[in-house]
């Protein structure tokens, strides 16, 4: 049974031209402009596509009711702030004061639930995720609550994401018990939508904690009030990591959310992986430009990086193929 409901877009984003914004930036950077820590070009550059993201959205996804777009300092020239489908949030709207300015996404997303009229069901999109076809609010939520994979996956524990992942599920495991949570949730755990990508779950049936969930990486379906909740069971955590201007180890990361989510059962089975996809643009360009102008997933990330080959031709095919698909204008430009 379909359930009427309100849905909203949350959307950060960053011009790292702007004077003010920049210069607060390198007050704040110090020594710590390279790529383990998150403070990079590539975390921060604008590639000029985000016209095609509101494009996106509204002939996509039409029957989003508010688009609240997340912004520190100025917004793009060509966005109609007067648009009654956008929202214009800046930091300081619902972050503590005592935590700004901050240059740490992970810090922004988990307030972002104090969105002053945010809807209780909402989707969070990075700047990098895009809608490119037909996406019907059904993709997002069902029965009220948010479609989801739960399926488990290896934690190499190598990588600096990684080891902070690790630091939610000390969280996680700490409030739920895996044998329980399994045992009363068994059908979404172990839906057969799932296929060959819910082999982790069986393997490690036996074994007592939560490891790392799979993340698709792409457009986020929320429940606000499993914000609430986390900020309940969690808040001293959260709140003395806040004060991390820059990523830091000791990071807990938007991923905390979902899984409090999915392991209290608020959620559909979906398997996202099947109109989604991740293109890393160092290694899948040509792939990337492909999959836009062929249409074949409802969601993609282009996901940037500072080592890109031949920078400027890559963003001029990616352009041309969006262009090629959402040619008009939206309502939410000038």
């Amino acid at each position: 049974m379909l359930v009427s409901m309100d849905v909203d877009f949350v959307i950060t984003w960053v011009d790292m031209n702007d004077p003010e914004w920049l210069e607060e930036y390198l007050k704040y950077r110090n020594d710590k402009h390279n790529t383990r820590n998150g403070v990079s070009v590539a975390r921060f550059r604008d590639n000029g596509f985000l016209r095609y993201w509101f494009r996106g959205v509204e002939k996509y996804a039409p029957w989003v009711r508010k688009v609240h777009f997340i912004v520190s300092g100025r917004v793009p020239s060509w966005l109609d702030a007067d648009n009654p489908k956008l929202h214009i949030v800046r930091h300081e709207d619902f972050i503590p004061k005592e935590y700004l300015p901050t240059f740490n996404s992970v810090v922004i997303e988990r307030y972002i639930h104090r969105i002053p009229g945010l809807s209780e069901h909402f989707v969070y999109f990075n700047d990098d995720f895009y809608i490119i076809n037909q996406l019907p609010v059904e993709r997002f939520f069902r029965n009220g609550l948010p479609c989801d994979i739960a399926v488990q996956d290896y934690n190499p524990s190598w990588s600096q994401w990684y080891k902070r992942i690790k630091n939610n599920l000390r969280i996680i495991n700490s409030h739920f018990s895996k044998k329980e949570v399994m045992a009363k949730w068994h059908g979404k755990w172990f839906h057969k939508s799932y296929g060959f990508k819910a082999r982790w779950n069986y393997i490690l049936r036996f074994y007592d904690k939560f490891i790392t969930l799979r993340v698709p990486h792409n457009a986020q379906p929320y429940l606000k009030s499993t914000f609430e909740e986390v900020w309940a069971a969690a808040g001293k955590e959260l709140s003395e990591t806040s004060v991390n201007k820059f990523r830091a180890l000791n990071d807990y990361t938007p991923e905390l959310f979902r899984t409090w989510q999915i392991c209290s059962g608020n959620f559909e089975p979906y398997n996202t992986y099947g109109d989604t996809k991740m293109f890393p643009l160092m290694v899948r360009p040509k792939q990337a430009v492909k999959a836009i102008y062929g249409q074949k997933y409802k969601l993609i990330c282009l996901n940037d990086n500072v080592h890109i080959r031949g920078y400027e031709s890559v963003m001029g095919n990616l352009d041309a193929a969006f262009h090629h698909i959402l040619p008009e204008k939206s309502s939410f430009e000038i």
